[in-house]
């Protein structure tokens, strides 16, 4: 029995995804669940795998093309089993099995593709009679009524094309193809498929400036104490083998402050401002395909090192694109740091439906007034982009002072480490 497997709806409104690789090839035996490809949907990597147990007669899809829920992905069967070119199966569902009659019909020589169907077409006797009266092979005729039935349309319409001069045999029309020109007026042009994580960043960006009224509030902390309690625990650390950052740090004095400025860790959902109780950050992380963010899950209750792993585990997850879907999902509250690429302040777009994200700039030295005198300090730069519908100015402002509390005098941090 021929079996024709469909992209599946993994869920989370996904609709399509963009075909990675292929794990098998055409003639290959495979095990029910065994990988037959990768697929990304979203943002997130996922392994597509057998239904059934069986020989892969026929891969649908190329590498690179985007595959849509319901289509047709790869055709199992049994050895000696065979796929006519150019053929379509009738099935049921998003996944199903396919039952076919014993004997392959050849292709008739038209324009359209022929479609092999069930030994049952859903036909009216009068429109087979039709269809015998104009010289029209009814299994060959495309049916568009409601219910799958060939109507008299569907008739008079393959009886005009088969009375229109043919000047090529063809099987299956290739795909349309959009020419693209390599230069323009100006001068020479590239063309660059949005798709990946770089549709789905757009897609996530235009959701947040649609659906917000982003604030972007700036200040800058003096962490001097901060930088030296770094570097006493940085040793420790790497022999613990954890690159110790200061992302952690400003992690923790972020929950603080979330707890006593809540309105900054919530969404909204209808007409209800919905306050989250738990503390899942995420992390941006620059990658070769894009931006990703990974959700650090119950940040409160784990202590700086653990932080410091869990932040290098998540992005070499993300780089080398082993994420899982749910290391993207359940984020309260989100981070970036574009001091890590030399910037100083950015305005960061939220990360809807979170109401906030922080941003940390490159940490400088620069002399400052201590009292009467002028030190050499170290100053983080930060800003908070917040939706201004949730969140009013002085919050904001409240919830950025509470953060520099914490880190210009970290003591209480050593207690996290």
């Amino acid at each position: 029995m021929i079996f024709e497997f469909r992209f599946p709806d993994v869920g989370e409104g996904i609709t399509e995804g963009e075909l990675v690789e292929w794990l098998v090839k055409e003639g290959d035996r495979v095990t029910q669940d065994q990988p037959l490809a990768k697929v990304e949907t979203d943002k997130a990597l996922i392994d597509i795998p057998a239904p059934q147990p069986g020989v892969v007669l026929k891969l649908h899809i190329a590498k690179g093309a985007v595959i849509k829920v319901g289509q047709v992905l790869v055709t199992l069967g049994q050895p000696g089993d065979v796929v006519a070119s150019g053929t379509k199966f009738d099935s049921a569902g998003v996944v199903g099995s396919l039952e076919v009659s014993e004997k392959i019909l050849p292709l008739p020589v038209q324009r359209e593709v022929a479609v092999i169907r069930k030994s049952s077409i859903k036909v009216l006797p009068a429109v087979r009679q039709l269809a015998t009266d104009l010289g029209v092979d009814i299994a060959a005729v495309i049916p568009s009524g409601n219910l799958g039935q060939i109507t008299k349309n569907d008739v008079m319409v393959a009886a005009k094309k088969k009375s229109e001069p043919i000047s090529e045999v063809k099987v299956q029309e290739p795909p349309s193809v959009k020419v693209q020109m390599k230069f323009d007026f100006y001068g020479p042009i590239d063309h660059v498929p949005v798709k990946g994580v770089r549709k789905a960043t757009l897609k996530k960006m235009e959701d947040s400036w649609h659906n917000t009224v982003p604030v972007t509030h700036m200040d800058e902390v003096d962490i001097t104490k901060l930088v030296e309690l770094r570097n006493a625990e940085k040793e420790k650390a790497e022999k613990l083998g954890v690159k110790l950052t200061f992302l952690p740090f400003v992690i923790k004095a972020v929950v603080e402050s979330l707890k006593e400025h809540p309105m900054l860790n919530c969404s909204l959902e209808d007409d209800d401002i919905v306050v989250k109780k738990y503390y899942n950050f995420g992390v941006a992380v620059d990658t070769a395909d894009g931006l990703l963010v990974p959700v650090i899950k119950g940040v409160d209750q784990k202590n700086i090192l653990e932080l410091s792993k869990e932040i290098m585990v998540v992005a070499q997850k993300a780089k080398d694109r082993s994420l899982d879907r749910a290391d993207l999902q359940g984020g309260s509250f989100t981070l970036t740091n574009v001091g890590s690429l030399g910037g100083v302040f950015a305005t960061p777009i939220i990360n809807y439906p979170e109401c906030a994200i922080l941003g940390l700039g490159k940490v400088q030295e620069r002399p400052m007034f201590v009292g009467a005198k002028v030190e050499k300090r170290f100053m983080l730069p930060l800003f908070v982009t917040f939706d201004h519908r949730l969140v009013d100015g002085a919050e904001a402002a409240r919830f950025m002072n509470k953060v520099k509390e914490s880190l210009q005098d970290p003591e209480w941090l050593l207690l996290e480490l």
